[in-house]
Parts: C-alpha cells; structure tokens; sequence
C-alpha cells in the first residue's frame, strides 16, 4: 500500500472484493470536529461500510458490547488517545481483555504515547490532521486481520467441536478476563465475567450480580445465554442465568427446585430442572463415574448440595 502498487495478497483471485464495503468500525474522540474529519474520511473508504462515531470511552464500550450481543462484532476501533475520563489508553487495555478483542489503530496528536501504545498491541498509530493515504494503510491492515482471522476459523473448522470437552464448570481464561461495563446509580463500572455469580432479566436489560453489589446492561437474556454458554453460564429459569461455579446448594422443597448463591435463592423451572442436574452431577463426579446414572441426591457445586 505504501508504495501505490497492489497488494499480492489482497489482490489475490480467492480474495479480491471479498471485504469490499464489509468492514463495520468504530471511531472514539471526544472532540467533536476531530470525530467528524475521522468519519467522513473512513467513510469514503470502499472497504468500509458502516462507521459508528462517540465521544468517549464508556459510550464506545456500549456500542462494542451491543454490536457482540446482536452477534455483528465491530472490525476494529480508531481511537484518540487523550480523553477526559477514562482515556484511549486505558479503554485499550480493557478491550485487550475481551475474549475476542477487536483491533485498535490510536489517532492522536502526541507521539509520546506511542511505545505505550504498540505494548498494547495496537494494529497502527496515526498522527492527527490525519491524511487519506495513511488512513487507508490502517484499514488496509484491518483487512488483513480480518480475513486472516476469518482464514483461521475456516481452515480449523468449529472450535468448540474440535476442542476437548470441558468440565461444565470450567471458564476458559480468555472468557474469565472478559470485561462487562455495567450501569450502576449513573456510574459505568467494570467487571470481570468470572466474578458474575448470576444474572437477573430486567426487560430490555439484565442485572449481572457479583459478590460486592450488581449493575445493569443493556442486553437481552437469551443473546447473554448464548454468548457466555461456555464459560459455565446455563439458563435456570426465564428471568435467570446462573454460574455453575457460583451454585452453593440446589434445594428440592415440596417439589420446586431452586438453586443458592451467596445467600440469594433463585428459582429453578420445570424445563431446566433436568438439564441443570446433569450438569451439577457432571461436574461434581470423578471422570470414571461420570457416565454412571446420576441420582437425585445432593451433588457437590461448591459448598455441598442440599435436596
């Protein structure tokens, strides 16, 4: 791209036009003339189809958690580094914690953050006035880091059927580290998926509890069952979705089943019931006695399992 000529690899006869005008983005600068010169520039870009522009990082971490939940991931973040709050910089090493982190190209007008900011990984750094050509070599790096990550899951096939099973109440690292922003009392703050011990619908929003307090987001159940299904997250009821690995006791009292964690009682419907012992008996036996008939008594989550 730097030298005008085509690229080999872009250009190659499995690949040319394959991302035209397929990239989604997003551009975070809390000045509002700044944001709009980024805008218009990455949406004269034939490769890029829709932009969406905000003006500070609680805002972007909204947008980048709703486009995940609708199951249309952004393709990469431009992003200005000095902001009011929590800064570029810090909202990097926050998506660096994501299970699938998007790539981040910082625009800025200082250079001193630039090892800072390549220590964070980031896919380019432009200096701000920006200028067309040297913007199109970012998103033409985007481009190879999506095809190649969109190369990756073809030429491996469905990870999760490949992957050995797991225990169900295990959370693979890179799922345990993601981090949630949450809205609690008109303060966003960030919490880590491992430290989720249930989640509550309210409408169009979900209350995610932790040890230390809850907080809401803007998600639907059924699209956080899907989404967080295996780091142990399984659907006990209609208005909620548990962690295995937070379940102090399953109950069975005149015929309702209920499950306890840390000190909350949380019902357990009739369609569930079923799925969610297997899954307690599952996790709680030795490999060699896994495959036998699990009874009705008490399995073992965490502090023991009460009937």
């Amino acid at each position: 791209m730097t030298s005008g000529l085509p690229c080999p690899i872009c250009e190659g006869p499995d690949r040319r036009g394959g991302l035209e005008r397929s990239l989604r983005v997003l551009a975070v600068d809390d000045e509002a003339p700044a944001l709009e010169d980024l805008v218009y520039l990455l949406r004269s870009d034939p490769r890029i189809a829709h932009v969406e522009a905000v003006t500070d990082a609680t805002k972007a971490l909204r947008v980048l958690h709703r486009a995940m939940d609708a199951g249309q991931p952004l393709d990469a973040v431009f992003l200005d580094i000095r902001m009011p709050g929590l800064d570029g910089l810090d909202l990097a090493r926050v998506l660096s914690r994501f299970a699938q982190p998007p790539p981040v190209v910082f625009v800025t007008a200082h250079q001193q953050p630039a090892v800072e900011a390549f220590e964070l990984k980031a896919l380019d750094y432009l200096l701000k006035p920006v200028r067309p050509e040297r913007l199109a070599e970012s998103v033409h790096r985007i481009v190879h880091e999506v095809w190649d990550t969109k190369n990756a899951v073809k030429t491996s096939g469905e990870p999760t059927a490949a992957a050995p099973a797991q225990p169900a109440n295990s959370t693979p690292p890179e799922m345990g580290d993601e981090v949630i922003p949450v809205e609690l009392g008109g303060v966003t703050r960030f919490i880590r998926l491992a430290d989720i011990r249930y989640v509550e619908a309210h409408g169009d929003y979900a209350r995610l509890h932790t040890a230390t307090g809850s907080g809401l987001v803007r998600a639907a159940l059924n699209g956080l069952e899907e989404r967080w299904r295996s780091a142990g997250f399984v659907r006990i009821h209609r208005s909620h979705l548990v962690s295995l690995g937070h379940i102090d006791e399953l109950r069975l009292e005149e015929g309702h089943l209920s499950v306890t964690i840390g000190g909350a009682v949380l019902p357990v419907s009739r369609r569930h019931a079923r799925h969610l012992r297997q899954l307690l008996v599952r996790r709680a036996r030795p490999a060699s006695v896994a495959g036998q008939t699990a009874s009705t008594g008490a399995a073992q989550p965490r502090n023991g399992l009460g009937s």
